[in-house]
């Protein structure tokens, strides 16, 4: 995500570069093509203009600080502005009443329902709560159908009524239902339309005064855009919701939305969903979103995930693996699928400074791994044991048990011997035979 925006603001601060301080002359030229790259990832023209006469501002007349050059100054003052345009900082959601009742709204093919299980997941497993889905939607069968199947996926109660028609009495009878089976947070997954109309508006309103939720969060498709913006004033007029959700922004989307919605409607992104499965769902921060458009890189959440699947009673049998060199392919292969867990190889890669840069004209499969995987399952657990048995004959009943070249098994093969020989020198403290090894890797 925000690919081109980042291109388009790198190249606005190269005009900087060289230059011994920030001047009127220099930085009108930066700032014109920060604006330009800003219209063009679909921010409204007047956000657009009044960010930049604030970054101005600030910019014009600063001395450079001892440790950074005009460039570097620049992109710090207007990540800070990013910060502050897109929120400031991150807001969870209210999860205080006996049950929480939180009230999703949004226009059909936002993402609604699908992200209603998310966020039911996300309240589970990240926040120990025992969430109950509500179908509300009485004019499409098929959104109680896709409800139910999401809720299998993440092993969630879904409450529906199909004889009911009235979405008020639904929200009602989950509620007391909630209350009877200890569920202390109702998603409730309202009904969306392909456009906004009178009739959804005074029905979503109608739920919402009866109900009274803690929390009512508007869905939108980051991929729509400014019309996303737009979307989103007009709910929050008969609304006056508590937060946003951009869903889609994992896919080709310029941005303009998760930049621009909060300074419309001065409510808060709350989440933003970055994939298909069911865990592909992050707490909205506007610093480290501001890194990720000026291209810094995300290591916080990244770091974040990698704890999520830190399991340390496995940490400590690997540590005893590796002193007594018995580290083998069943041990890399759980290696392999903790970083899978971690989320999409893409997603990942745009959280390492300077990494999505380099790779944005790769495109990075999400089953980047699966070669791996199968030439490890074509091994005997003896092969997966003891690597070095592996002779010729071994290597062409692997590949061709594995759909891969003998090239390829013998490229793991080499990779992993040198991974092997790295852990074992961290064990053993060896660090410059370590960075040695580094050099002859790359080599």
């Amino acid at each position: 995500m925000f690919d081109s925006l980042s291109d388009k603001l790198d190249k606005a601060f190269h005009v900087l570069k060289g230059h011994g301080q920030i001047t009127e002359v220099n930085v009108a030229e930066t700032l014109k093509e920060v604006r330009r790259a800003l219209v063009d990832a679909d921010v409204n023209f007047k956000i657009a203009k009044n960010f930049t006469n604030t970054v101005k501002e600030k910019a014009i007349g600063q001395n450079v600080l001892k440790s950074l050059k005009p460039n570097q100054l620049m992109v710090k003052i207007v990540k800070d502005e990013l910060t502050d345009l897109m929120g400031g900082d991150a807001e969870g959601v209210d999860l205080s009443g006996s049950p929480s009742v939180i009230l999703m709204s949004g226009l059909q093919g936002s993402g609604k329902t699908t992200f209603s299980g998310k966020l039911a997941n996300f309240l589970k497993t990240k926040k120990t709560r025992k969430p109950l889905l509500v179908a509300c939607d009485v004019y499409r069968p098929a959104a109680i159908d896709q409800l139910h199947v999401v809720g299998e996926q993440i092993n969630v109660e879904v409450f529906s009524n199909k004889e009911e028609k009235d979405p008020v009495k639904i929200a009602q009878g989950a509620i007391a239902h909630a209350k009877q089976n200890g569920h202390n947070v109702v998603i409730l997954d309202t009904a969306g339309r392909l456009a906004i109309d009178e009739q959804m508006m005074n029905e979503i309103s109608d739920i919402h005064k009866t109900i009274q939720p803690n929390e009512t969060l508007f869905v939108v498709d980051a991929m729509t855009g400014q019309d996303a913006v737009n979307t989103a004033k007009a709910f929050n007029d008969v609304l006056d919701f508590d937060g946003v959700i951009l869903t889609k922004l994992d896919g080709d989307t310029r941005g303009g939305a998760a930049i621009s919605i909060k300074s419309v409607v001065n409510k808060p992104i709350k989440f933003i969903g970055t994939g298909e499965k069911m865990d592909a769902v992050d707490v909205f921060y506007p610093s480290r979103m501001a890194d990720r458009i000026l291209g810094m890189g995300d290591v916080v959440s990244l770091v974040e995930r990698a704890q999520e699947q830190y399991d340390e009673e496995e940490a400590r049998k690997l540590q005893k693996k590796i002193a007594k060199n018995k580290f083998g392919f069943d041990d890399f292969l759980s290696q392999i699928q903790q970083v899978k867990k971690m989320g999409s190889m893409k997603d990942l890669m745009g959280m390492i400074p300077g990494a999505g840069k380099m790779m944005k004209n790769m495109d990075i499969d999400d089953d980047a791994f699966k070669h791996i995987e199968a030439i490890i399952h074509s091994m005997t657990p003896k092969e997966r044991a003891n690597p070095n048995i592996i002779n010729s004959s071994r290597k062409r009943r692997i590949g061709k048990g594995s759909g891969t070249s003998v090239q390829e098994v013998n490229q793991l093969l080499k990779q992993f011997s040198q991974m092997s020989k790295m852990m074992k020198m961290m064990q053993g403290g060896g660090g410059k035979k370590m960075m040695q090894m580094m050099q002859n890797m790359k080599q």
